[in-house]
């Protein structure tokens, strides 16, 4: 197979569960979970229910992707960052560039976030986020293994970096939801991840 061919094959698989991903959440901030079939997520995405199911086994799995393809898309930023940088500062430019994946760059309304705090507080979806973010941290993890030349099945250090930037990654949702009105995304992530790179001062 070509090798331009196959990489352009790649692509259009990802933008189609991106397309997917993004469809089942803009549908359930909306209309609420319940009120959203697969059906549904495949028509505003512009495929077959088939294709959908090519690509995740229920909605809910669809919703979580993005959680995975966003520590991924950090894991590779960071992968990218110069050799040098420290860990922390390398860490908040993958974030950064990271949470960026897929953003319109718009100001979110009122009804945006109103919808996505009862969509992330839905029951049903948090064994499949729970797995998301399970999946991803193990990512970062060997993403920061590689940069410190240590081992992310056996030691400690990068699997508790990738703890403390899920860990994170939480808090800065969380404040983002709850926040009136809603702050900078950037500025919540440079506020958290300055901290801790600054080794989590006491406040002053």
């Amino acid at each position: 197979m070509d090798l331009d061919t196959g990489g352009l094959r790649e692509r259009k698989k990802q933008e189609t569960r991106v397309a997917l991903s993004w469809a089942a959440i803009r549908l359930t901030v909306e209309r609420g979970l319940d009120n959203v079939r697969v059906e549904d997520i495949a028509a505003e995405a512009g495929v077959s229910t088939r294709t959908f199911s090519n690509y995740f086994g229920s909605k809910g799995e669809a919703i979580a992707a993005r959680q995975y393809d966003r520590s991924r898309a950090i894991a590779a930023a960071l992968r990218e960052r110069p050799a040098g940088e420290p860990l922390w500062e390398a860490v908040t430019h993958a974030v950064l560039t990271g949470f960026a994946l897929g953003e319109s760059g718009q100001k979110p309304d009122r009804a945006w976030i109103e919808g996505v705090r009862l969509m992330v507080a839905e029951p049903a979806l948090q064994g499949e986020m729970h797995k998301a973010v399970t999946a991803g941290e193990a990512e970062f993890a060997l993403a920061v293994a590689e940069r410190t030349g240590t081992d992310a099945a056996a030691d400690v250090y990068p699997q508790l970096v990738a703890a403390v930037v899920g860990a994170a990654h939480h808090v800065v949702i969380q404040q983002w939801l709850s926040a009136e009105p809603p702050p900078s995304m950037e500025a919540l992530l440079r506020d958290v991840f300055g901290r801790l790179a600054a080794g989590l001062p006491e406040p002053r």
